[in-house]
């Protein structure tokens, strides 16, 4: 709500017959001592906003202490004050009376803007302009002086248009009329503004980009002959406003100085609120954090859209196209923040180049880390960039997916996330940084170089499952046995990594799988890593091994970042796939994951083909009887046959791959060839199972059909 606040400075200068031929549309016969309080209904005003009008007098109060004044001035928005242009007195109590008591009552850092009304225009026929402005140059929050006539209706409707024109579009806060130029928290405001809407960042605005600016603020383009008309007016008071038929920044400042000065700044106003700010030039609340509700059990994720958008923002300061941001381009893409919001942990935690500059991987990486682990920050920063500006949408809410909850994808076994986290828990020395380290390509010479107040306990990259790009955040837990937190806890897959070299490092892993994972139906797997070490016993009642065996985990995954290349990521790959299909509970034979035979035993022995085929396998028996037996044996047969050259065929490939490798010949990377034959023969069972029960279920269909 609006409110106004008259007060007449001197008895008999009309102030009330001004409100009341505002009201009536008419000079009033009787004008009472003080007009009733007023509403004036928002769609009957120029700005659209209800305005309150509180008529005071001076002649009602005893003194000048009178409480009924400073309260209402501690209600008011604006406050005109009414001076006669036929008596130099009431002028003179303008700035002896009124403006002093009005600044007394009132908050030194958040003046009320004041509007000098002179009435009875009609009375004399010159102006009192002149002695006005220096009152007005002496005064700041003085917003402008109309001069009206109340019996003539002369500048009413422009009066009251002025007084909310002073609320909802200050002179104050954007220009200081001293030094006759615009504030600077202003500036700042709009050299983001112009930054944003520099969509190549060439330092330019183009006619495209300025009539993209256009419809943004005002909902309409600029016609041909208006973008020349604005560039020339610029041309002809700055040399350097104009650069290749497009608006620089100094000409783009320019233009908005133009505009206060000539009292046009509801123009500005209308640029800054449309890009997020509030009247003290701040970007409000509202804009940064739109409400986004998000149910228990369920992620954030950024939408396609989103991710469009920040790689319109990479490839915008990327200026030598090295798919990298150097320092100096990641302080350019970061000129519209108030603060810098990537620390130096940010480089240790994404992809780098050699030089250690952030790779488009790690950028997109450490975005996609951002909205997991803290929305509300995904949504300032979001925000400081200008997204729901430049792709028209209603809040930057509108870039964030949020996951279903996790139980549903676990009893649908089947999942549409693309960010899937990892806890790696272990002993101290037990390697957990290294890993990170490892999954971002970096050795461990690499590692080395990392300073410690840089380092980070997250890293995020990409990695393939199935041909599909998803994302793993690993996070480093504390190694703080007693007292693991649930976030601590809540994650998609747990690493348990140990120490080979270190008779007691596995004893941490086994005493929190079984303290807090052995019942939870969240998917471990063990690492053994430095395994370019000498492996020593572990002082702990079961074997790595054989504890593994005990609880139907996955055999201790062999790991080492000791390379001269960056490590083997296979392990990643593992990690994720775990992640996206906890409910399979996949059985690798071997520690590759890419053979034909881990590939065929995974599918084979996933739970889904497995219910699948004894239904199936049941169905079939119960109705077709001996026939059955006699046909799945000449199946089987079959079957055997051609499986058996096939995995003849794959054991000779993975052998010859085997013998040229460079790996550790104590450290088998695939299943010895006598647990190949033994398996081999539930492979060729499974398989012709399958095929049998197929079969047995179509001709099931068949004599449905003749019945």
């Amino acid at each position: 709500m609006c409110l106004d606040f008259w007060l007449e400075v001197y008895p008999k200068v009309g102030k009330t017959s001004l409100i009341m031929s505002l009201v009536s549309e008419e000079f009033p016969d009787e004008v009472p001592l003080r007009a009733e309080e007023i509403t004036i209904p928002a769609d009957v005003t120029p700005e659209r906003v209800p305005t309150h009008i509180v008529d005071y007098s001076g002649r009602t109060i005893c003194g000048i202490f009178d409480p009924l004044l400073s309260l209402s001035l501690l209600q008011a928005n604006v406050i005109c004050i009414v001076y006669s242009v036929n008596n130099k007195k009431s002028i003179e109590k303008v700035t002896s009376h009124w403006i002093p008591l009005i600044n007394d009552r009132t908050d030194k850092d958040s003046r009320l803007p004041l509007i000098l009304v002179g009435n009875k225009s009609d009375l004399v026929e010159h102006s009192s302009m002149e002695t006005i402005l220096p009152i007005m140059n002496q005064y700041s929050e003085i917003e402008t002086c109309v001069e009206c006539s109340a019996k003539n209706l002369k500048n009413i409707s422009e009066l009251f248009y002025y007084a909310q024109k002073a609320v909802l579009h200050p002179t104050g806060p954007l220009y200081c009329p001293e030094e006759k130029e615009m504030k600077s928290s202003c500036v700042k405001a709009l050299t983001r503004i112009f930054k944003i809407s520099d969509l190549d960042n060439d330092g330019i605005l183009n006619d495209n980009e300025l009539n993209f600016f256009q419809r943004t603020c005002f909902n309409m383009p600029l016609a041909p002959q208006a973008l020349e008309d604005v560039k020339n007016v610029v041309r002809r008071n700055m040399t350097d406003g104009v650069k290749d038929n497009g608006l620089t920044l100094k000409g783009f400042l320019f233009l908005h100085t133009l505009f206060i000065q000539r009292g046009r700044h509801e123009t500005t106003w209308t640029v800054l609120r449309r890009f997020g700010y509030d009247d003290d030039l701040e970007l409000t609340q509202e804009y940064l954090f739109p409400l986004l509700k998000i149910p228990p059990d369920c992620t954030t994720e950024l939408n396609h859209n989103a991710y469009l958008f920040l790689q319109s923002v990479f490839d915008k300061h990327d200026k030598d196209r090295d798919c990298a941001l150097s320092p100096d381009e990641l302080k350019d893409l970061f000129k519209v923040f108030p603060y810098m919001p990537w620390g130096p942990d940010v480089n240790n935690t994404v992809c780098t180049n050699e030089q250690g500059w952030i790779t488009y991987q790690g950028y997109l990486s450490q975005w996609t880390l951002t909205t997991y682990l803290d929305v509300q920050r995904c949504l300032e920063y979001l925000g400081y960039l200008g997204y729901s500006i430049i792709h028209e949408q209603e809040s930057q809410a509108a870039a964030i997916t949020v996951t279903r909850n996790k139980r549903i994808d676990l009893q649908k076994k089947q999942t549409q996330r693309n960010v899937f986290r990892c806890n790696i828990l272990g002993a101290r020395g037990s390697g957990k940084s290294g890993f990170l380290q490892a999954f971002l390509g970096r050795n461990l010479a690499r590692q080395r170089r990392i300073r410690e107040e840089h380092k980070s306990y997250y890293a995020i990259s990409t990695a393939y499952v199935y041909g599909q790009e998803k994302y793993l955040l690993l996070h480093e837990v504390l190694p703080d046995f007693d007292f693991l937190s649930e976030a601590d806890l809540a994650c998609d897959v747990v690493c348990l990594v140990y120490d080979i070299s270190n008779p007691r490092s596995f004893e941490y892993c086994a005493k929190a799988y079984k303290k807090y994972f052995m019942d939870s139906k969240t998917p471990c797997m063990i690492i053994a890593t430095k395994s370019d070490l000498h492996e020593v016993r572990q002082h702990y009642s079961l074997s790595p091994l054989d504890f593994c065996r005990k609880h139907k985990l996955h055999p201790p995954q062999p790991f080492t970042c000791n390379t001269a290349d960056a490590p083997n990521k296979d392990i990643y790959t593992k990690l994720t796939t775990m992640a996206m299909y906890p409910h399979a509970k996949l059985c690798c034979m071997c520690a590759c994951n890419r053979c034909t035979f881990c590939i065929c035993q995974n599918l084979l022995n996933c739970e889904l083909l497995r219910s699948v085929r004894t239904k199936l396998y049941g169905a079939v028996l119960n109705r077709l009887g001996p026939w059955v037996d006699e046909m799945g044996a000449y199946l089987l047969a079959d079957e055997e046959t051609s499986l058996i050259h096939q995995v003849h065929a794959v054991t000779f490939v993975e052998d010859s791959i085997y013998m040229e490798s460079s790996v550790d010949p104590f450290v088998p990377r695939h299943m010895t060839q006598t647990d190949l034959k033994n398996s081999t023969f539930w492979l060729r069972a499974s398989v012709g199972a399958t095929v049998f029960a197929v079969l047995g279920f179509a001709m099931y269909k068949a004599l449905l059909k003749q019945r």
